[in-house]
């Protein structure tokens, strides 16, 4: 998971790093190959829980009530398929889930928990804790699209694209938006692995990036 935020780098994993970089600006920007490990969210575009999942789980998920400085939108039709719709339902509530988290500064916060398992929550979890530490929060429009899913049985796996194009960073001390300029690191290539639980919901297990990759750019 990636996110604008410049301030700082935190090591997530021996194999892969969380670079925390504003998309507007040419400080400390990663380059093309790097990986952000984590996972890169609800304005009114928010999506509804998939509708195959049990009652009850249905009834117990989190509440994703974000900012209203804060939108998404999620450039994916319909597979047709139920299972993968679900993925990409859930996978849609995950990603909010972690600007709930950044707003509300828990970084073990219930909707994190909810949609996010293993190395996937651990890395959240780091995340989060690196805006908490830096007093801020995530503001602007988000979008998302070329979302490709697979799905078999209890598993699952996506890849998709996120354009940070306008979204910043909001320093809560000062109220200050850190604007800048979009450039190719403003797009980011996501790849996710995900499994149902046994509540009937797909979970986030995995979740790797590229920023500035070819595939994602306008």
């Amino acid at each position: 998971m990636t996110r604008p935020l410049r301030l700082a780098t935190a090591a997530l994993a021996a194999s892969t790093a969380l670079l925390l970089t504003s998309c507007g600006s040419d400080d400390d920007k990663p380059k093309d190959d790097d990986k952000i490990a984590g996972a890169d969210q609800g304005g009114e575009k928010s999506s509804s829980p998939s509708e195959d999942a049990d009652a009850d789980a249905v009834a117990d998920r989190p509440k994703i009530a974000l900012p209203s400085d804060l939108s998404f939108a999620f450039d994916w039709s319909k597979t047709g398929d139920k299972a993968k719709d679900a993925v990409l339902a859930d996978r849609e509530q995950a990603i909010q889930a972690v600007d709930l988290a950044i707003a509300e500064q828990a970084p073990t916060h219930k909707a994190v928990r909810f949609y996010y398992e293993g190395d996937a929550a651990a890395n959240t979890q780091k995340y989060v804790q690196a805006y908490v530490k830096a007093k801020a929060r995530t503001t602007g429009d988000y979008r998302y699209y070329d979302a490709t899913v697979t799905a078999d049985g209890g598993s699952a796996a996506l890849t998709y694209c996120e354009d940070q194009s306008k979204a910043y960073d909001k320093y809560l001390k000062k109220n200050k938006v850190d604007k800048g300029p979009a450039t190719k690191n403003s797009y980011v290539l996501y790849a996710a692995k995900l499994r149902k639980n046994d509540a009937g919901v797909w979970v986030t297990t995995k979740l790797d990036a590229t920023r500035g990759s070819d595939k994602c750019q306008p």
